[in-house]
């Protein structure tokens, strides 16, 4: 309105030119405002986060005196200097973390491309020729004549395409998406190395303590042999105890190797972790009892949306994916484009860029698709099949890290309670076998009831590392279905 009236005034009194280039000012001015009120149009579904509502608890409880959420360096609560160590080396030589990271980076890139149409181009050029052409001729002169001339033409060109329909803002804004979607995969894949290398670095102090326990059992295995063949050669053991004796020495023997074999393998696979050569990798000290015991209790159930990076992933995905249905859908409309050129012409480069020689065009189109054999109803179709797809996704998503909390909660509650119940069958075993040594050499039981308290004793002693093993899984496993203390927030694009 204030535009019109300026230009009404100016027409008033003005001299034929003036009036003329008001007329042209009210033209751009009506332009212009059309070019505001049609860029303003979003022909794309405007995203809503689907409706999936999560439980109103949990069926397994955590820890009642447990903190809700674990925090962003939950490994330093099992207490143990080598693992921080390990988890720092990991952070700065994963390779899966690194390739992580520069997917953000490609990702960033491809945001940037993204929004380029929303902005005019510029380009600079110059052209100098020097050319021989005929010369027409007037009248009946036969002579055949041709001049020389020089052409110097410096230009700068812009050009800008009106984004009426929406169509680049909405391939921004699934680039945008796309780019916060990259960050939230390097959380969830630094969230699966961190727990990798713990898991990897408690089996690997397990296989360490079986290797002790079958060590220790077959010392005690050799010392209980010896002592037999002693008393064969006294007449008061028989042939056949030594050979029952020799056998048991001869099965704890068999398990060390196979252990051993373990431990190396999964001392590769923490070099794999860390980002290192198997040789550089070693676990010569530490044992499970030495390692902490943290608590842990999962929040509602409805913040568990928050706290997991995959999911964010999954709905930035479908942002991402509801974004282009929006472009699809604008490439049906025409595109309009502004174009502008400006610079010098001359023959003479002696006073090229002078007013004389300046030269200008300015231009706009418009292009309608009309015909592409069905690319465009493809191309939307396929959208909104992406979009479908990956909907289903984001379902699965959030269904699958609720059952991730619920498997890690029932698999903590029952190793604790497996640990528990295998130190006391531990305990047990080791009266048990201790009774009937005595009674062994008070000759009131033959060797064949010391035979089996011994192999009890050494079942639930490898047993029992076994089942602290499963629990600090278990711990691992949790604070990973936790989301690791992640948590969504704005992410700086």
């Amino acid at each position: 309105m204030h535009e019109g009236r300026r230009v009404a005034e100016l027409l008033r009194g003005q001299p034929p030119r003036t009036a003329a280039r008001a007329r042209r000012a009210s033209g751009l001015a009506l332009a212009s405002t059309v070019v505001v009120a049609l860029a303003g149009c979003n022909l794309g579904p405007r995203y809503h986060r689907p409706d999936i509502a999560p439980p109103a608890s949990w069926v397994t409880a955590g820890e009642p005196n447990a903190p809700e959420w674990p925090s962003t360096d939950w490994w330093r609560g099992f207490q143990s200097a080598q693992l921080n160590d390990f988890i720092a080396q990991a952070e700065h030589a994963n390779d899966d973390l690194h390739a992580a990271i520069a997917r953000v980076h490609q990702a960033d890139a491809q945001r940037r491309i993204a929004g380029a149409p929303l902005l005019p181009s510029l380009a600079l050029g110059a052209t100098a020729s020097r050319a021989r052409a005929p010369v027409i001729s007037i009248g009946n002169s036969p002579v055949q004549r041709f001049a020389t001339g020089n052409d110097f033409n410096p230009l700068l060109s812009a050009s800008y395409e009106l984004d009426f329909w929406g169509k680049n803002r909405a391939a921004l804004t699934s680039a945008t998406a796309s780019a916060k979607a990259s960050r939230y995969d390097r959380t969830t894949v630094e969230l699966g190395v961190l727990a990798g290398v713990a898991g990897t670095y408690f089996q690997a102090l397990e296989l360490r303590d079986r290797l002790a326990i079958a060590d220790a059992n077959l010392d005690n295995a050799t010392k209980i042999l010896h002592g037999l063949r002693l008393e064969e050669h006294a007449g008061i053991a028989t042939a056949l105890d030594v050979a029952q004796q020799e056998t048991v020495v001869a099965t704890v023997n068999a398990t060390i190797p196979p252990l051993r074999q373990q431990l190396r393998q999964s001392l590769d696979a923490l070099a794999i972790l860390l980002g290192s050569t198997p040789q550089a990798v070693d676990v010569s000290q530490g044992t499970l009892d030495e390692l902490g015991q943290p608590p842990v209790r999962p929040g509602l159930p409805s913040e568990l949306l928050t706290r997991r990076p995959d999911v964010a992933s999954a709905e930035a995905q479908l942002m991402a994916a509801n974004a282009n249905i929006a472009a699809a859908r604008a490439a049906f409309f025409p595109s309009i484009s502004l174009t502008a050129t400006g610079g010098f012409e001359s023959a003479e480069l002696a006073g090229l860029l002078t007013p004389a020689n300046h030269v200008w065009s300015i231009g706009a189109g418009l292009t309608q698709p009309i015909f592409q054999g069905g690319a465009l109803v493809g191309q939307y179709q396929l959208a909104k099949g992406r979009y479908e797809e990956l909907l289903a996704d984001y379902h699965k998503a959030i269904i699958s890290a609720l059952a991730n909390v619920e498997d890690s909660l029932i698999a903590l509650q029952q190793t604790t309670e497996l640990v528990q119940r295998q130190q006391q069958a531990t305990l047990t075993a080791q009266r048990a076998y201790e009774f009937a040594q005595r009674q062994m050499r008070a000759g009131t039981i033959n060797i064949l009831t010391l035979l089996n308290t011994e192999t009890s004793l050494f079942s639930a002693r490898d047993a029992l590392a076994q089942a602290k093993y499963a629990h600090l899984q278990a711990l691992v496993s949790l604070y990973q279905s936790l989301g690791g203390g992640w948590q969504l927030a704005g992410e700086p694009l």
